[in-house]
């Protein structure tokens, strides 16, 4: 084929001035002649070099001797199936991107060629606006140059611990793929910002980021929603209007809540997601789209599809790939580095010139906090502590929270021989050895701290505010200390 300029524009122009360099150059494998030319044109049309392969042996040749931008390969091919040539380019060429070519309807084959490592697929017949967008997708190179996440996107999801350090590595290697993505984890623990920052990695980074709240919107509009409507198609519909999935064009579709679609609507994305068609609503018409698919949950999907809630066909289309999000706890190393960045953003946004310290005993108290509500509650916690802080550093009382003990130490202490326990302390008394060591230095030192809020409450006649300013503490840490030693 001739020489073209580096890149995909859709017309195989060159651009004036332009240095001619080697073009991409794809493999297409198709036991079907027609087909075969039909794509090397459209290809060659695109300003691509073009080999083709009519069987397995042939590709292996062909592999062997030259180097591919992209392989497209048939399902079923006379010598065998186009899953080994799949797994094979994946062990021996991991850098080469393939695409499926499937029956029309077969689900099951387009899902088996993603899990074995496909970056996409086309059902037959070949939609030829469909098949330039998937070629542009796997020649056009990533965000990313794959070695790590640029600063920036990096920076949408913080955390240095080795659970998140596994995480971005995941979104790198499948920044390359069009494979759909399930993300699963708890509430509050990213699962949206991980969709952004693997659509910001991949080469739809400059196409749209549609998110969408399938929980939130009204059964009845669900189905205009996401794939439009004509005009008069229903009363209201004074105008023809896109939907979600014509919105995402080109780019990704985020469907968060994905357990909590209606049954009926399931049925309709799992069609939409297949044959990558949508008919609006009114419209006698399906017209293609290119979109990746990312929907995340914090529901147990499988457990979903056993009690009948979740559709089993729609939830293999899906759950191709899981990346989980791990919750907070679980990376308590991390929350120093995101409370520094979310105090950074809240005081921004206030007009808060300088961001209030949190002190050690803050932090450490933060990391031994269980966040069932994750990165979202460290959020909230931090956004009431900068309201209630005198501005310079932020203090255990000033977090709101309730005193609490580790799972950990409760444990220790439950394991406490009973008659042991009974003996460290009687009543308000901390018992001491014959040497004068407490037996219990932390009941030691709360019958300290207990005795002098006591005595400083009795010489201000129990007014709060004069005490705490006697013991030289806010007033605020006073009403904490009193709570926690139970000071009425």
């Amino acid at each position: 084929m001739t020489e073209s300029v580096r890149g995909v524009d859709g017309h195989g122009a060159r651009s004036a001035g332009a240095r001619p360099t080697q073009a991409p150059r794809v493999l297409v494998v198709d036991d079907e002649a027609q087909l075969r030319e039909l794509i090397e044109l459209t290809l060659v049309g695109m300003g691509l070099d073009v080999d083709c392969a009519q069987d397995l042996a042939q590709a292996r040749r062909l592999l062997s001797v030259k180097e591919y931008a992209l392989c497209l390969t048939d399902m079923r091919l006379t010598d065998g199936l186009g899953l080994e040539l799949v797994s094979e380019i994946g062990r021996e060429h991991p850098e080469l991107p393939v695409a499926v070519i499937t029956a029309y309807g077969s689900a099951e084959n387009a899902v088996a060629a993603l899990k074995a490592g496909a970056f996409d697929y086309l059902s037959k017949p070949v939609a030829l606006e469909t098949l330039r967008n998937l070629v542009r997708s796997a020649i056009e190179p990533p965000a990313d140059d794959g070695e790590g996440l640029g600063e920036s996107a990096r920076g949408q999801l913080l955390g240095d611990s080795e659970p998140m350090q596994e995480v971005r590595a995941a979104i790198a290697r499948l920044a390359r793929s069009m494979a759909p993505v399930t993300i699963t984890g708890e509430s509050g623990s990213g699962k949206e910002l991980a969709a952004r920052l693997l659509h910001a990695s991949a080469n739809r980074a400059g196409k749209p980021f549609i998110a969408v709240n399938c929980g939130a919107i009204p059964e009845n509009l669900m189905e205009a929603e996401f794939f439009g409507y004509r005009k008069g198609a229903f009363t209201g519909a004074d105008q023809e209007r896109d939907g979600f999935f014509q919105a995402a064009s080109g780019g990704t579709l985020f469907l968060d809540e994905i357990a909590d679609l209606p049954f009926a609507m399931q049925v309709k994305l799992l069609r939409a997601i297949q044959e990558k068609r949508v008919r609006k609503v009114g419209g006698s018409s399906e017209d293609p789209v290119d979109v990746r698919i990312i929907s995340a949950t914090h529901q147990d999907l499988a457990q979903c599809v056993t009690a009948g809630r979740f559709r089993q066909d729609l939830y293999y289309r899906l759950n191709v790939i899981e990346l989980r999000l791990p919750p907070l706890r679980e990376r308590a190393s991390d929350i120093p580095q995101l409370a520094e960045a979310i105090l950074k953003r809240l005081c921004e946004r206030a007009q808060i010139d300088r961001p209030p310290a949190l002190l050690p005993a803050t932090l450490n108290y933060l990391r031994s906090y269980s966040f069932p509500g994750n990165v979202r509650e460290l959020e909230n916690i931090l956004e009431r502590a900068l309201a209630f802080s005198d501005g310079r550093v932020i203090g255990i009382e000033d977090l709101g929270l309730k005193p609490m003990v580790s799972d950990s130490a409760a444990d220790e202490r439950d394991e406490q021989d009973a008659s042991l326990r009974a003996a460290v302390k009687l009543g308000d008394t901390v018992l001491f050895d014959e040497d004068g060591i407490p037996q219990s230095l932390p009941d030691y030192l709360d019958q300290l701290e207990r005795d002098a809020i006591l005595r400083a409450l009795e010489k201000t006649r129990y007014n709060r505010t004069a005490a705490a300013r006697l013991l030289g503490i806010t007033f605020r840490a006073l009403r904490y200390r009193m709570q926690r030693l139970d000071i009425q």
